[in-house]
């Protein structure tokens, strides 16, 4: 399996390759010359390989599929030491809750940082750690987080032989007890940037940085967003896992809604849309930040300026410029890397949008790839959090809030079950639990007192060259 990008770039790339390397050189996201399709047959050996052997199987199976340059017996010991009871709570990883008439929560944050991104973040941890031994290099990986990517970040990579992490993100715009998780640690390998900005201007920074291929190979640049396929690959397996515990048999569908800011949760549902799973819609929620709700629903991609990305209470969506959706647009528009190369490359820094609504490609998006849209408001989220709190004693976050407020808009068929994606524990935003319910939500006992703790973490402006110069100061030229 090779990888080509977006943008139309000629090189042809293996998976470790790319796994080290994060954009491609002409600012391009990687995707695989073509998505394997599963048949009949296949689907029913993930779901005998997920009901007998669990979640570590399933996610061999499903990450061979596309990964040929690390040995089967290797990968299989790195999928087996990622996916345990012991670092993720349960046996089963990712098991579906019954909500109400059809509708299903799929738990992903069981992991050490209590979010979603722990899921994917953990695999890049060990994956990182074997490909650098193998080859004798170090990383050092720059990330964005608007607040639960940092922290997944930070705690998978600690203490990773040949890995620094410079984590930037929104000073003053996550959670009390984001900010803690991340700054709290004292590992001499964790880096935080805190930029005076907002997320998007922390992803600005992480791009135009990767965009310096000069500064990108000097400092061997690498990256845990989303934009690394790494990342996304993994988070494809948990909608195949949601999919065979909803369903008994190959001929059912699914739905899945999706709380997103910077599509790349959604986007892994994509991919396994793509690759043949039998899911119906994929519903995209966002709060009030609502730039891919505005697409869906008109055609129009308009990115938001800093002043204009509101502070919400599911902080982790404050995004207003969703770099993954390249991806899926690319996808779209027959996967041309020319003209998805003059949407992105050129359009959008000229014109801060662009709008497909006259193509007749654009009516493809919800026909032919199944997505559709809603959004969410914090009274919205209030009323969701207390609704679910009331008639079926479960707490939920705020940006799974919006996954369900919006889910239950757009779930009609009561023969598709829908499925929620929880991206968070409610203790991650408990300003907005304690608002909504009364009272605070549950505290896992080893992050007791988690905000007092000494902080470790940088403040800068929003300015490429000072996060450049702090990267020197902190890490060796590669040879």
């Amino acid at each position: 399996m090779l990888y080509i990008s977006t943008r139309g770039h000629a090189d042809r790339k293996h998976f470790c390759d790319i796994l080290l390397e994060g954009l491609a050189p002409d600012g391009g996201l990687y995707l695989p010359e073509h998505y394997p399709q599963v048949s009949d047959a296949m689907l029913t050996k993930l779901r005998k390989a997920y009901h007998e052997q669990g979640y570590a199987e399933l996610a061999f199976q499903i990450l061979s599929l596309y990964i040929d340059d690390i040995p089967a017996a290797d990968l299989k010991a790195l999928c087996a030491k990622t996916y345990t009871a012991e670092v993720f709570g349960t046996g089963e990883i990712v098991p579906l809750r019954h909500l109400e008439d059809g509708l299903w929560l799929e738990a992903l944050s069981n992991g050490p940082t209590l979010a979603f991104k722990d899921m994917a973040m953990q695999l890049l941890g060990n994956l990182f750690e074997y490909e650098l031994n193998r080859r004798g290099e170090e990383l050092n990986i720059l990330g964005a987080t608007s607040g639960d990517t940092g922290s997944a970040a930070e705690y998978a990579m600690r203490g990773k032989k040949g890995v620094r992490v410079f984590m930037t993100s929104p000073h003053g715009r996550m959670s009390a007890f984001q900010q803690a998780q991340m700054f709290s640690l004292q590992d001499e390998n964790i880096h935080n940037i805190a930029i005076e900005g907002v997320f998007d201007d922390c992803q600005d920074i992480v791009k135009a940085v990767s965009n310096d291929l000069a500064f990108k190979r000097k400092y061997k640049i690498g990256t845990v967003n989303s934009i690394n396929w790494a990342r996304l690959l993994a988070q494809v397996v948990y909608y195949f896992a949601g999919y065979i515990q909803a369903t008994e048999t190959n001929d059912q569908k699914v739905s899945f809604t999706v709380p997103s800011g910077n599509f790349g949760n959604v986007c892994a549902g994509h991919v396994a849309r793509m690759m043949g799973l039998p899911i119906d819609k994929l519903v995209v929620a966002t709060n009030e930040n609502d730039v891919l709700d505005e697409f869906f629903r008109t055609g129009a991609y308009r990115v938001r300026a800093a002043a204009d990305t509101h502070e919400t209470s599911s902080p982790s969506m404050d995004i207003s410029k969703a770099s993954n959706f390249e991806r899926f647009i690319f996808d779209l528009l027959g996967r041309n890397g020319q003209r998805t190369n003059a949407l992105f490359a050129k359009a959008l820094p000229a014109y801060g949008r662009f709008d497909l609504s006259a193509e007749p490609l654009f009516a493809e998006a919800a026909t032919k790839y199944g997505f559709e849209s809603g959004k969410s408001t914090h009274a919205d989220r209030l009323a969701t959090i207390k609704d679910n709190f009331e008639r079926h004693g479960v707490t939920i976050d705020t940006h799974t809030a919006d996954g369900v407020k919006v889910a239950r808009e757009h779930h009609q068929d009561p023969k598709v079950p829908m499925i929620v994606l929880e991206t968070a524990l409610p203790i991650k935003f408990a300003e907005t639990i304690v608002e909504a319910l009364g009272h605070a939500p549950e505290r896992p006992a080893k992050f007791a007192g988690i905000e007092d703790l000494p902080k470790r973490v940088q403040v800068m402006p929003a300015n490429v060259q000072l996060v450049k110069q702090y990267i020197e100061r902190h890490c060796t030229p590669a040879l």
